[in-house]
């Protein structure tokens, strides 16, 4: 296969560096791409695609093609990371999470961050995922977000920068799974002399924690997943984890509240559930404590979570966490909390509910990335440089409207992953979103979802809007040809970066 004519176009490339020599950790996959036959890599991408349709790995869409469901669209070439970097990764994640229960807590407590001054009143108070009836709470074993999916970008200056938090009901993990266990059945020949960090425990990890944070008092403790249904968008994955787990998945309508104890609904009788990894989110969970109008709820369920005597997963109330106006003051929560630096560093950003921030984003709108504080899976972003009049006007006009509900970062030359087009490798832009579990310990899941902007040039990186997804490697040590030569000349005429540009 020829990779002499593949461009980096001046993005920060995962797999290559600018005289497209392979970065460390990726010379053996790249010697493997180079040996291919005309036709082998476009081959192997449909065998992957039939693997993915004949295992039934989906995902539901929303929006104007609402109840759609589609095959999960994955890229073949893998995103490699270098062992030493996850490290540094791994750390960051890790410190992160710990002040960030830390936050959780303190903001439904004693709210000594706010009486510092270190996080204004007003951002707390006005959180639309700030839960009143949580004020009080302390949940089992003192943690908060037991899952976490913290997305992650490189920027064209090659460092790794955390885009966004999501402690609420975080989704994503089951194709790191699938898409290994697919990459393992149509390309197992990649992964012949390499050594790269197992997935396949998550499941393991995951039961572990859910059953450590179950009440003191239950010996044997009954885990379920609570789920909405079938129409929700990660339906697959709430089902894949469950059978995985080997534990029941359950809807509200299963569940039954009786003595503020919680019990199955089965064909013996009921069975008292003491931990439930549920996948609604706060309004839905209970219609007696949240919205009253919801039907996938459980009615009386937080007055059995006050009463100690269920765990929920992850508790009510962390979505104050997952504020991206909050994100902007996570260095300062992890300084306050921890009295350390952050390890992995914020995207620059600018919150429209501080009226000098507010002013300066107005002033120059077309430079910003705008995002709603509280939305999911791309929707409400305006792209600034790259939006009409019209559109930018409209967003001025809602910045004005509810200040507290926009923030603003600069735009990103996000990294890029070659991507399958055809026979060919073309550069696609990638986030990055690992997952995170907090029980006896925090764990890190090594790796994570890599996205994928499917469409050539775009920025969205989410399913729904076109994204798709790849393995992602951590790779340990060198490859066993002994070094980071490259699998081909690099081209004439280029020269060595410095190290200082990140290129190395």
């Amino acid at each position: 296969m020829d990779l002499q004519s593949y461009q980096t176009d001046g993005f920060w490339d995962e797999l290559f560096d600018v005289d497209l020599r392979p970065r460390p950790g990726a010379e053996q996959l790249v010697r493997r791409l180079a040996a291919f036959s005309h036709g082998e890599l476009a081959d192997r991408q449909k065998a992957a695609d039939k693997a993915l349709l004949t295992m039934g790995i989906t995902f539901n869409v929303y929006g104007h093609e609402a109840g759609t469901e589609k095959v999960w669209p994955f890229d073949i070439v893998p995103r490699v990371i270098d062992a030493a970097e996850w490290v540094m990764i791994e750390r960051g994640l890790k410190q992160r999470i710990h002040a960030l229960n830390l936050f959780i807590d303190d903001i439904y407590n004693s709210r000594r961050i706010v009486t510092d001054g270190v996080v204004p009143d007003w951002l707390v108070d006005s959180g639309k995922c700030f839960r009143g009836p949580c004020a009080g709470l302390t949940p089992p074993r003192g943690v908060w977000c037991h899952i976490t999916g913290t997305d992650l970008v490189r920027g064209g200056d090659g460092r790794m920068y955390v885009l966004e938090d999501n402690l609420r009901t975080p989704s994503g993990v089951s194709y790191v799974l699938e898409n290994r266990e697919v990459m393992k059945r149509t390309f197992p020949q990649l992964f012949e002399g390499q050594r790269i960090s197992p997935v396949e425990n998550y499941s393991e990890k995951l039961l572990a924690m859910l059953e450590y944070i179950a009440p003191p008092q239950a010996r044997d403790p009954t885990v379920v997943v609570l789920t909405p249904g079938i129409y929700n968008s990660a339906y697959f994955e709430h089902s894949f984890l469950a059978r995985q787990m080997g534990v029941e998945l359950v809807q509200g309508s299963d569940l039954v509240v009786v003595d503020k104890t919680v019990f199955m609904r089965t064909t013996r009788g009921l069975e008292r559930v003491d931990v439930i990894y549920r996948r609604i989110d706060d309004d839905f969970l209970d219609p007696q404590a949240f919205r009253k109008d919801s039907v996938v709820g459980v009615p009386g369920l937080m007055e059995a979570y006050r009463a100690g005597n269920v765990a929920l997963v992850n508790a009510p109330g962390t979505g104050i966490a997952d504020d991206k106006a909050v994100y902007a003051y996570v260095p300062q929560i992890i300084k306050y909390y921890l009295g350390e630096d952050a390890i992995l560093p914020n995207v620059e950003t600018f919150v429209c509910g501080e009226p000098a921030q507010c002013d300066h984003v107005l002033s120059k709108l077309e430079q910003f990335v705008v995002k709603p504080a509280n939305e999911s899976g791309g929707y409400g972003i305006v792209l600034g440089p790259r939006a009409t009049r019209e559109q930018l006007e409209e967003c001025r006009a809602r910045i004005k409207a509810n200040p507290r509900n926009y923030v603003a970062q600069p735009m990103l030359a996000l990294s890029r992953v070659p991507t399958v087009v055809g026979d060919a490798l073309e550069g696609r832009h990638v986030d990055l979103r690992p997952f995170i579990l907090y029980g006896e310990e925090i764990f890190v899941l090594p790796g994570g979802l890599t996205r994928v902007a499917l469409v050539k040039g775009s920025l969205v990186v989410n399913s729904s809007q076109g994204g798709g997804s790849k393995d992602t490697w951590v790779v340990h040590g060198p490859s066993r040809s002994g070094g980071a030569a490259s699998a081909f000349a690099a081209r004439p005429g280029t020269a060595h970066p410095p190290a200082a540009a990140g290129n190395s």
